[in-house]
């Protein structure tokens, strides 16, 4: 089966900008080695004017990154997480977490990115999640075995799309370092990319791509952006019509299974005794949904196995 990756190519620094400047080689980081090709083609003033607002503002905010160039970020932080964990070989199992996953991304308020969303199944026990910028969402098994009904599943994935909308991991970029690599493409707007431009694009991009990777696989997200992606993830569940509770038992499930100092989910995300405190503040009196039988049928059906 085909997954949204092809390999663990990815396009290279330049591409990675959505700069217009193409380059001939891709970096390659199956091996965590990148391979810089030749440059050729030039920066349309449209573009170079774009890069030059990111340069003023990237401290400030994120908000002129545009949507290719999140995308190509998002291809390589993404490349990195299934080098690290592996793709889990289910094509009946991936459909279905696509099909939930778009149905929920659609209710979000970024319905569409640049290269379309997408959901794909780690193979490891650990109970985690990811999601990287441009839309590219991925659930451990370990995860998925923890959720008993599809509602558990979409209050997940719900909630990894908050972490897309809300562009949380593009804040986990140093600003100094994506500062540098976009004043760089600004200057060399008029003429080709090459040489010591080239390597220092490069150089600050491959960094960019450990810094979101370091977040979502090790350092985790500030409690505050926990709880603003649980109240995207609440707006989603009652939008669609699943259980905006399901978070708070899949959180007191995880509770149950975390061990202090693992290296999974109890290391990437606030204590979930935490967040369910937050969540019921946020629920307030939200009447519950009654969860039909076709959906734990389907849910039970698709994901036999994992």
């Amino acid at each position: 089966m085909k997954f949204p990756f092809s390999g663990v190519q990815v396009l290279c620094a330049a591409t990675l900008l959505g700069a217009g400047a193409l380059l001939a080689g891709c970096a390659s980081i199956a091996n965590g080695v990148a391979v810089v090709g030749e440059t050729a083609g030039v920066i349309t003033p449209q573009q170079g004017d774009s890069l030059r607002k990111v340069g003023d503002a990237v401290e400030k905010t994120f908000a002129d990154i545009t949507p290719e160039q999140e995308y190509y970020l998002g291809r390589a932080v993404g490349a990195t997480i299934v080098h690290k964990f592996k793709v889990y070989d289910n094509e009946a199992a991936t459909r279905y977490i696509n099909v939930l996953g778009q149905t929920l991304a659609a209710a979000s308020e970024r319905p569409e990115t640049f290269g379309g969303w997408h959901f794909l199944i780690l193979d490891s026990d650990e109970i985690n999640a990811f999601a990287a910028p441009g839309g590219f969402v991925f659930v451990s098994r370990g995860m998925l075995r923890l959720c008993k009904t599809e509602d558990d599943l979409a209050a997940v994935l719900a909630h990894e799309v908050g972490h897309v909308e809300l562009q949380h991991a593009l804040r986990a970029i140093k600003g100094s370092r994506l500062t540098s690599a976009l004043t760089t493409l600004a200057l060399e707007s008029a003429k080709s990319l090459g040489g010591e431009a080239l390597a220092q694009v490069t150089e600050a991009f491959e960094g960019s791509i450990t810094d979101i990777s370091g977040t979502l696989m090790n350092s985790g997200y500030a409690r505050k952006q926990e709880r603003q992606s649980d109240e995207v993830a609440i707006r989603v569940l009652k939008s669609v019509g699943y259980d905006p509770y399901a978070l708070t038992r899949v959180l007191t499930e995880m509770q149950k299974h975390l061990e202090p100092g693992g290296h999974d989910f109890a290391a990437t995300h606030p204590p979930p005794q935490d967040r369910v405190k937050d969540l019921k503040t946020m629920l307030g009196k939200t009447p519950a949904v009654e969860i039909p039988a076709v959906r734990t049928a389907r849910f039970q059906k698709a994901l036999a196995g994992i």
